[in-house]
């Protein structure tokens, strides 16, 4: 029997150039890319320590998408660099197909 890993969707690991707004008291802005994608998610590598729980807005202007999203995880990987993983609020199609086909 296997064990639900809590995605829906496989990722595809991918890189996009994207924008995080933190939706907080503190509105931060950074430009980063993402590690893997779905059209349910993304993992994303960020020097901003994002609580889960919280939502960010995430802008892709090259592949058309700009989604709310949901922190559901920040893991520290380097001293001041972190892994995010996001939960988009709204499907984003774009993303669930393979960057050859665009």
């Amino acid at each position: 029997m296997q064990v639900p890993t809590g995605r829906y969707e496989k990722r595809t690991a991918r890189t996009v150039t994207v924008e995080l707004l933190r939706l907080d008291e503190s509105r931060l802005n950074e430009r980063t890319v993402t590690e893997n994608v779905s059209p349910r998610g993304a993992r994303v590598v960020t020097e901003l320590i994002c609580a889960p729980g919280k939502h960010v807005l995430v802008t892709a202007p090259e592949e058309g998408v700009k989604s709310l999203a949901r922190v559901v995880y920040c893991q520290r990987v380097e001293s001041t660099r972190f892994v995010v993983g996001l939960q988009f609020v709204a499907r984003v199609e774009e993303w669930g197909e393979p960057a050859n086909r665009k």
